[in-house]
């Protein structure tokens, strides 16, 4: 019975499905090229084209509403193609004030890298600077629970860790950089005497009309009728809003109709900074880099594109320059969405598109789901032979049940099916139940008193700290 329950109550991925908004050809295009559905649980998507714009959504926000071309999506590193822009036209403005070729300014070695290198991800900073144990811990913990790793980490943090950076052997080919973008932004709005917000939508939204991208920092509520994130395993995870890394995009939501606007302003040379998408450095086979946008050669077409990827959303926007058609593809989970915006351009053939992972996935998920049943049927097998005590057998229950716990709240469950963990729960139930009429035989204690008391003191504590990490 335990594990019939059990598999009612099983972890399960998102599935897309329900609602249907907007132009319903699209929509049923967009179901097509996602393939799988599992992973997904709303998408929101546009089609540019000659003839205009179309738009659809499919699935929900995470509320049990409907997805639509208006809904509010975190949009991730989609803003370093923004603040490439930026860069783009301020370097073109009648008597600039900002050159690519300048240097940023910040003391320390970092101040030798240029704007035009921050841009170009191809300054030699890493990608996200970890500058001590305490915030390679918060990260961890970050990634195990997820939270924004990014919180509190406002313009000043920032501007002080770039102090402390050193460009890498790396400098002067691409290697993406998060820290990049991010101090490239707010050095752009150092210079113009602004906050970043203040300049990305003096410079480039106001212009575009875009009035649906915003940023929402720490304290600043996040915008109405917004989609939710999660895990492509279902596991709700918290927005990033940390202020200091707006350019690189966290914070940062826009709407596909919104975006939209953005690429067919780009398309017709309209948009501020336009210049940004032009290729100018390689980037890899087939690959070359502007400000901020990325151009890929494809068998059939070359695409400018830039995509992004938070905690709990990932999106894709790209434009192939040569035939006006782009697409902008919006998703509520982090299971990407690039192949989606690729087929939908024809760019790369139907199918499904199930991401790979790695076997360390499927390691976690079922060892969680029968680790603890094991460690308590080995504990009733001593209780048998009265090698054991009261206190250690209430101790491997406790982590019984503990591993469940984990597993569901921890486990991939987008590769492994939820059965798994019902089996484990049934396996668990079964060890529950052969140690109950061994309890009555036991001593409370074996051994010497105090070593058990604290082993088992200490036991509770890492049980304790282990469920509210994931919690």
């Amino acid at each position: 019975m335990p594990g019939v329950v059990a598999l009612l109550a099983a972890p399960r991925p998102p599935h897309l499905r329900g609602p249907v908004t907007g132009d319903a050809v699209l929509a049923a295009d967009l179901r097509a090229a996602a393939g799988d559905p599992d992973g997904y649980r709303g998408l929101a998507v546009a089609l540019i084209g000659p003839g205009g714009v179309r738009t659809a959504g499919v699935g929900d926000r995470g509320d049990g509403r409907p997805v639509t071309a208006a809904t509010p999506f975190e949009i991730g590193s989609i803003g370093k193609a923004l603040t490439g822009m930026l860069l783009a036209d301020l370097a073109a403005a009648p008597g600039p004030t900002v050159a690519p070729g300048d240097r940023v300014g910040v003391d320390g070695p970092a101040g030798d890298v240029t704007l035009a290198e921050l841009a170009s991800h191809r300054s030699g900073l890493r990608s996200v600077p970890v500058v001590s144990a305490g915030q390679a811990l918060r990260l961890y913990l970050a990634a195990v629970r997820g939270a924004d790793p990014y919180a509190g980490q406002d313009r000043g943090w920032l501007l002080r860790t770039a102090g402390t950076e050193r460009p890498g052997g790396g400098r002067g080919t691409v290697h993406y950089s998060n820290f990049g973008a991010a101090l490239l932004g707010q050095e752009l709005a150092g210079r113009a005497g602004v906050t970043y917000p203040e300049l990305l939508h003096d410079l480039l939204l106001g212009p575009l009309g875009m009035v649906h991208t915003t940023l929402h920092p720490d304290g600043v509520a996040l915008p109405a009728g917004h989609a939710t994130g999660s895990t492509a395993a279902g596991r709700h995870v918290s927005p990033w809003r940390g202020e200091g890394w707006a350019p690189a995009g966290v914070g940062m939501w826009s709407t596909a109709a919104d975006l939209a606007r953005l690429v067919t302003a780009v398309h017709a040379g309209t948009a501020p900074g336009a210049a940004a998408l032009e290729p100018r450095f390689d980037a890899g086979p087939g690959e070359r880099v502007g400000y901020g946008w990325f151009t890929t050669r494809f068998d059939n077409a070359t695409l400018t594109w830039h995509n992004g990827g938070t905690g709990g959303f990932r999106s894709y926007l790209a434009v192939d320059r040569a035939t006006g058609r782009g697409v902008v593809v919006l998703g509520n989970t982090d299971r990407d969405v690039d192949a989606i915006g690729r087929r939908l351009l024809g760019v790369t053939p139907a199918g499904s598109q199930r991401p790979p992972h790695p076997p360390m996935a499927v390691v976690l998920a079922v060892g969680l789901s029968f680790l603890g049943a094991a460690g308590l049927f080995m504990t009733v097998g001593l209780a048998a032979r009265g090698r054991t005590d009261r206190v250690r057998l209430a101790s491997s229950a406790v982590w019984s049940v503990v591993m469940l716990v984990l597993a569901f709240r921890a486990g991939d469950w987008l590769t492994v099916p939820g059965a798994v963990w019902a089996l484990g729960v049934a396996a668990t139930a079964v060890a529950l139940c052969l140690a109950v009429p061994r309890w009555r035989g036991l001593p409370l204690t074996a051994g010497r008193r105090w070593w058990r008391w604290t082993g088992a003191a200490v036991s509770a504590a890492a049980a304790l700290v282990a469920v509210l990490l994931v919690t």
